[in-house]
């Protein structure tokens, strides 16, 4: 029973922390949603920062599964678009974290290491999935040119919702999809001539 209240204050705090912001919710206004005492809610909880905590946790282990690579083969542009669509899920999922990112890591010595240790292993992922690519023969890029083509992808896909956000964008569901293509477009200018029509068809295909 006791683990089940948990999970329901974890549960109801990533809803309001998505849908609110943050900053705009207290342990208090999770309480009162899961019509509990402050107090049961403290018995779990040390204070909000605690829940951030477990949330984050929970968001760790979900990127670093959708982190991770194929094995015994290279990686084609179906296999890097799938795993932006995994990536973009789980910032979509823990979209709170991504539009209060500053404000949260500068609060939590902890999870600004935990959330860089992220950062390095989407590097390396995201790296090795471009080289892949270089070795298959489908895109041209010099070393340099894949070592910045991976940080323009983790600076976009890290700050794509607080972007649409300063832009007006309303819908974040449709701002995930767009921030999705808009990582994809990065690879494009590399791409050879077939697999750039190929990725042109995936991406009107995608946004039809």
């Amino acid at each position: 029973m006791a683990r089940d209240t948990r999970q329901r204050i974890l549960d109801c705090a990533l809803t309001m922390f998505n849908s609110q912001g943050e900053p705009n919710v207290t342990t208090n206004h999770i309480a009162d949603e899961l019509e509990i005492s402050p107090g049961n809610l403290y018995y779990h909880f040390r204070n909000k920062d605690d829940i951030i905590e477990q949330l984050f946790q929970r968001y760790e282990e979900r990127m670093d599964a959708a982190l991770s690579s194929p094995e015994g083969r290279l990686r084609d542009l179906e296999d890097i678009w799938l795993q932006l669509h995994l990536v973009f899920e789980c910032i979509w999922d823990y979209r709170f974290l991504y539009r209060d990112l500053v404000d949260i890591l500068s609060r939590n010595r902890r999870l600004r290491l935990r959330f860089a240790r992220i950062l390095r292993r989407a590097t390396e992922t995201c790296t090795g999935g471009i080289r892949g690519l270089v070795q298959a023969g489908v895109m041209r890029a010099s070393a340099a040119e894949v070592e910045a083509t991976s940080t323009n992808i983790l600076v976009l896909a890290t700050f794509w919702l607080n972007y649409a956000s300063v832009r007006g964008d309303r819908d974040e569901a449709s701002a995930i999809r767009q921030g999705i293509v808009q990582v994809m477009m990065l690879l494009s200018p590399l791409l050879r001539d077939a697999e750039r029509v190929h990725l042109n068809n995936l991406t009107k295909a995608y946004e039809a």
